[in-house]
């Protein structure tokens, strides 16, 4: 996957954080429509032409008072017992919106599982290592990035396990 030209409007923390490390991406800019009735991540997937099981949402949980990051597809939804067990936790709760925000330096529909503010355990669901290349969002809404997945649990020091229903 070749990387693409930068203009400063895509320049996101995340995008920064892919040129820094030099792993290659792409950037897929959409027109996101504040009406629509989709979830951010459907409207993504059918703004790119893409496979919902291929495109992922980056959702955080408190996992017994630590907040962790889930990556999961737009197709399903988070298991928060089984974001729990993967990381040998007891119980899961979706993290506030603020404290999500707050703590990732993204506002909710333009999540990315890169460039965050604070350095969070994050776990991949292992679907995604079916794929040559998925879709997560690149820190703004209307804008996404591909990466091979491995270079997404890289990135983000994750693990693998599976988390979607």
């Amino acid at each position: 996957m070749a990387k693409k030209n930068r203009t400063s409007s895509h320049g996101t923390p995340a995008v920064v954080a892919l040129d820094r490390d030099g792993a290659p991406y792409g950037l897929h800019p959409y027109e996101h429509d504040p009406t629509s009735d989709l979830s951010y991540g459907l409207e993504a997937a059918a703004a790119l032409g893409a496979d919902p099981a291929q495109v992922f949402k980056t959702l955080l949980a408190d996992v017994d008072g630590t907040l962790v990051v889930g990556v999961v597809p737009v197709s399903g939804t988070l298991d928060l017992k089984a974001l729990a067990r993967a990381v040998g936790g007891k119980r899961a709760t979706m993290a506030d919106v603020a404290v999500a925000q707050r703590a990732t330096g993204y506002v909710v529909g333009g999540i990315s599982p890169l460039g965050q503010k604070q350095r969070l355990r994050t776990v991949v669901d292992e679907s995604a290592t079916a794929f040559d290349v998925v879709y997560v969002s690149a820190g703004r809404r209307g804008l996404d990035l591909s990466l091979a997945p491995a270079d997404l649990v890289r990135l983000t020091g994750a693990t693998t396990a599976p988390l979607g229903r």
